[in-house]
């Protein structure tokens, strides 16, 4: 009898890691996962997530199909997208499709390009009737995350970086290194495409990638991209308990409305994100940092100030509550 030849390490553990979430309760699929949507722009992360996904799918009776966004942001970025829809589907995927997006400048290109990207996604999505999202962030990515954070000072909601499942997005690689992407790759003789852009030093991430944490591994010792993944993990499971403690104070109160006392008697960090939470439902805008403490300090430093614009409304003081309301168009 032939023996059949031996699973790669690296290829044998993205498969047991996209299995995992292919089998565990997704709440935006109740009735279970029937097919999944894979992004993949051409890269060895995706094009190794593309490959588990082709294996294990379909043992699992889960049909799947990909997108491949084309930002449009280079030369020849549409011939790796058509080159990348031939690869999906000489994979047997049940479809491959490319959107080519406009980028806009609004908050800089990065951003403005991860918009149009998750956009692209979401409407790829809907049309497909996928029930679930697949992206190929890895460990990597979660530790250059938690850094661009920490250097924007955010708080525990930008730290705790990317969770493995967030809606219908799924991120099976979170707990793997970049590298054993590459090695997948290489042990099926796959050949990726390797973006430009991800070299570019313009970049806040590229710099993050290539000179910060080479610095940090080197005067501190290997392991610190997993003690920041690590970061991010515990810090979610904080933020859970917090955001849930919040939305219960927040649901107790009439809309747009938060009793002075109520507010005085609540930990700092509790405090803040019942006042987020009431800004956002009431304007319907994510308010900034500042906006939510000059809100919370006309029930914790009151002395007489008028109503405050926020971004989409006004928040004002009055018969002892913090009220909110939508800006008149």
């Amino acid at each position: 009898m032939e023996r059949r030849p031996s699973l790669d390490a690296a290829t044998a553990a993205i498969r047991h890691d996209v299995r995992r979430m292919l089998q565990q309760p997704v709440p935006s699929a109740p009735a279970g996962i029937g097919r999944v949507l894979v992004g993949v722009s051409g890269g060895a992360d995706s094009l190794a997530l593309a490959a588990a996904v082709a294996h294990v799918a379909p043992r699992l009776d889960i049909a799947w199909g990909t997108l491949t966004v084309d930002h449009g942001l280079q030369q020849g970025s549409a011939a790796v997208a058509r080159r990348t829809q031939a690869e999906m589907l000489a994979l047997g995927a049940s479809f491959a499709h490319v959107r080519r997006v406009e980028v806009g400048d609004a908050g800089g290109p990065e951003a403005a390009a991860r918009r149009a990207r998750y956009a692209a996604l979401e409407g790829e999505r809907v049309a497909t009737q996928s029930d679930l999202i697949l992206l190929a962030h890895t460990m990597d990515d979660q530790a250059e995350t938690v850094l661009l954070g920490l250097a924007r000072g955010s708080g525990a909601a930008s730290l705790r970086g990317m969770r493995p499942l967030a809606g219908r997005l799924g991120r099976p690689l979170l707990g793997l290194r970049r590298e054993t992407t590459r090695a997948s790759c290489r042990a099926q003789g796959i050949d990726s495409w390797d973006d430009p852009q991800n070299h570019d030093a313009s970049f806040a991430r590229v710099r993050v990638r290539d000179r910060v944490l080479p610095v940090l591994e080197r005067e501190l010792g290997p392991g610190i991209v997993a003690a920041l993944a690590r970061t991010a993990d515990l810090l979610a499971e904080d933020a859970v308990v917090l955001d849930a403690l919040a939305v219960d104070r927040l649901n107790a109160c009439e809309p747009g409305a938060l009793p002075v006392e109520m507010l005085r008697g609540l930990p700092a960090g509790l405090a803040t994100r019942v006042v987020k939470g009431m800004l956002e439902r009431a304007t319907g805008r994510a308010p900034a940092r500042r906006h939510v403490l000059e809100t919370l300090r006309l029930a914790t430093e009151w002395h007489g100030q008028g109503p405050l614009d926020v971004p989409g409304g006004r928040v004002w003081r009055a018969e002892g509550e913090v009220r909110a309301c939508a800006r008149a168009h």
